[in-house]
């Protein structure tokens, strides 16, 4: 698991402004190369290349790159808000965090920068004949790269914003989520079956904070538990809703009362994060069926598209006896029930789609065949279809449909 400096180094890595600084400080250096590298050019290839070609190749980048770049940009915004009106808000910060989108922004504003620091180099005639050399040979590679970057950003294009690359975004995230929870169900700490076992004489560590949990620092609770001889039960995973009433964790053994060091291990923020959070992944799934599925857009397709995706997320979720070994002997912390990613899932979208028979069928397939992963697969399964059969029997009247659904619930018998 990440420690919080390379978790908050990692979600910096995905902030836009960060890559094209980097492009951008890269380029601003890299005109100067011509000076530095002047040197190893032949004084007889000196004058092979005219006083003015590489300023004319200058003057064009600088102008086209600065009307690419704004062009992007309008595209970017429309394509964010176009996810977040015909998706989900929350889907929209993967769009945000796309590395290509961010590449192709990053190499127009450095390619802007270059071509004018370049400009600015020739007229001060900082370069001999030699240096416009390099400087022409580097320009040329510019050039390259930001076709090759065009090319790439023009298929980008097709997708980006789209219903259904969106959805792909989301899970992934949310596969990738899941598949932590089953190399790291407990954080790589003990398992805290229920909040009933905590010891009688642990004492509650609220914080002052408001907001939603993002990451936990397992190793730096460690530590700390470990220096102070005491033990850490973890009460709230990431995805939680804290406040000053709800516990962060409990503390047993000892007599340390918490520190700014203890509370810096949990980092909270406004919104929750795909990263330690496999519930919200699937909550923002079933947020994309369920605006498929209202009056305004109508798409049932859409949602029975997400139910097969919600299925294959689910079939990944690490089986109720896994074991992993403890790396942090301390700290205690709880899973994420399944009977959670369930209700996070399927609720909605069967709420939202009960009038529809297309999707009450699917629904009906889908826990048929999550039933088939297991005794707690089976079990929420079951409990799910019922709930979603009792919610198309009151807002169906077509009776052969009703008859149809019974009859695919009754194989979950």
């Amino acid at each position: 698991m990440l420690t919080k400096w390379g978790w908050q180094l990692l979600q910096l890595s995905r902030k836009l402004w960060v890559r094209t600084s980097l492009f951008t400080l890269l380029a601003f250096f890299t005109p100067g190369l011509g000076v530095l590298l002047s040197g190893f050019i032949p004084d007889s290839l000196g004058g092979t290349i005219g006083s003015d070609a590489a300023e004319k190749i200058l003057t064009i980048l600088a102008t086209s790159m600065l009307t690419v770049t704004t062009f992007s940009l309008s595209v970017m915004v429309a394509a964010f808000n176009a996810a977040s009106t015909g998706v989900s808000p929350r889907a929209t910060r993967l769009l945000m965090a796309d590395s290509t989108t961010q590449n192709a922004l990053a190499t127009f504003v450095g390619s802007f920068l270059y071509s004018i620091v370049g400009i600015v180099l020739l007229s001060a005639d900082v370069y001999g004949e030699t240096g416009r050399v390099v400087l022409f040979i580097m320009t040329i590679g510019i050039i390259l790269l930001i076709v090759v970057t065009i090319l790439i950003w023009i298929e980008h294009l097709s997708g980006l914003g789209r219903v259904g690359e969106t959805a792909n975004r989301v899970e992934d995230e949310a596969y990738r989520a899941v598949k932590r929870c089953e190399h790291h169900p407990w954080l790589d700490a003990n398992q805290l079956n229920d909040l009933a076992d905590i010891p009688n004489d642990a004492k509650a560590v609220c914080t002052s904070e408001i907001g939603y949990i993002q990451h936990i620092d397992i190793k730096a609770l460690n530590d700390w538990a470990t220096e102070h001889n005491t033990r850490v039960y973890i009460s709230s995973l990431p995805g939680t809703f804290v406040h000053k009433d709800q516990p962060l964790m409990w503390l047993s053994g000892g007599n340390a009362a918490p520190d700014k060091k203890l509370f810096d291990a949990f980092y909270l923020s406004d919104f929750r994060s795909f990263d330690q959070d496999p519930r919200f992944g699937v909550i923002v799934l079933a947020e994309i069926a369920s605006k498929a599925l209202s009056p305004g857009i109508n798409d049932p397709g859409t949602a029975i598209e997400i139910i097969g995706r919600g299925v294959r997320v689910l079939s990944n979720w690490p089986p109720e006896n896994c074991q992993t070994e403890v790396k942090y002997s301390r700290v205690w912390a709880p899973e994420v029930k399944l009977d959670e990613l369930f209700d996070d899932f399927f609720t909605s979208i069967a709420r939202d789609g009960a009038a529809n028979i297309e999707v009450q069928i699917r629904l009906q397939k889908a826990f048929l065949a999550l039933a088939g992963y297991g005794a707690a697969f089976k079990r929420c399964a079951r409990a799910h279809a019922a709930a979603a059969l009792a919610r198309a029997e009151l807002a169906i009247s077509y009776q052969p449909d009703i008859d149809l659904l019974q009859q695919l619930n009754k194989q979950l018998t």
